[in-house]
């Protein structure tokens, strides 16, 4: 009974540094900074100030240049 129960603790003790977590994907976006260029956590595709200087895109006569629009 004691052998049980010294192999029950030792396999408690092995098992109790095991850590679960989720390893991002190839298809977050967010992750990736070449598609979400002001890194504001929305992809560049739904963005609609992609380049973060205030101005809509569609005002925006350079909507990649945060200097300039």
């Amino acid at each position: 009974m004691k052998k049980i129960a010294v192999l029950l603790a030792a396999a408690g003790v092995m098992l109790s540094g095991c850590v679960a977590y989720e390893v991002p994907s190839a298809d977050t976006r967010a992750y990736r900074g070449d598609r979400d260029r002001d890194r504001d956590g929305i992809p560049n595709q739904a963005d609609r100030d992609r380049d973060g200087d205030g101005v809509r895109n569609r005002e925006d006569h350079r909507p990649n240049d945060p200097r300039r629009y």
